[in-house]
């Protein structure tokens, strides 16, 4: 089985987003990495990423952070079927998915994260699943060509598939957006380019 050890965002201003990282979400450097770029980038990128938590609780706090460290609400987190979340837009862009499946806290709020999910937009996601799986990816779930989930090493950050309009659409955005994706993704299965322009980058192992 093969995983994401590591996600880089492409961003104007890499001290800056350092610091909203670490005051927002106090996310593992070793998980989420920045590094700048000038790359040409408008409207979706394509991708969100999500952060899963435990509680209702947890998701109000890493608003909370996100919010007072410069984010801009795109959904306010909000009950569902599934559970509950929101959705915000950091400084350099990057749409950030803040979910639970939970609806009631059972304990204090905190901001411990449970699960960082990288989910890409693509346009078939029945090939972009093979794709995947031809890489050395074990399918986890899969619902036709809606979504596709792929298992996790510990540690690690779990990779998802959606079609482009329907993760614009959960992430309250529209779905148009032209030039770079500004992201690179780490791996031991890499490197290359995936079918929907998506750099994947060796982990050097």
């Amino acid at each position: 089985m093969n995983s994401i050890d590591s996600v880089t965002l492409e961003v104007a201003d890499p001290e800056a987003a350092t610091r909203f990282y670490a005051e927002a979400f106090a996310l593992d450097p070793a998980r989420v990495r920045v590094r700048g770029s000038d790359a040409g980038s408008t409207g979706f990128r394509g991708f969100t990423l999500s952060l899963v938590v435990s509680q209702p609780g947890n998701v109000d706090a890493l608003m909370a952070a996100a919010l007072g460290a410069g984010a801009t609400a795109v959904k306010p987190a909000a009950k569902s079927l599934w559970g509950y979340g929101g959705v915000v837009r950091s400084p350099d862009g990057t749409i950030w998915q803040l979910a639970t499946s939970k609806k009631k806290d059972t304990g204090p709020a905190t901001r411990d994260i449970d699960e960082i999910v990288l989910l890409l937009g693509v346009e078939d996601v029945k090939a972009s699943k093979q794709f995947y799986v031809e890489r050395g990816m074990t399918v986890g779930k899969s619902f036709g060509g809606k979504y596709v989930e792929f298992t996790t090493a510990p540690d690690t950050v779990k990779l998802s598939l959606y079609k482009r309009r329907g993760l614009a659409k959960v992430a309250g955005v529209p779905a148009d957006g032209t030039g770079s994706h500004r992201l690179a993704i780490t791996s031991p299965t890499g490197p290359f380019t995936d079918p929907d322009g998506f750099v994947w980058e060796s982990a050097g192992r």
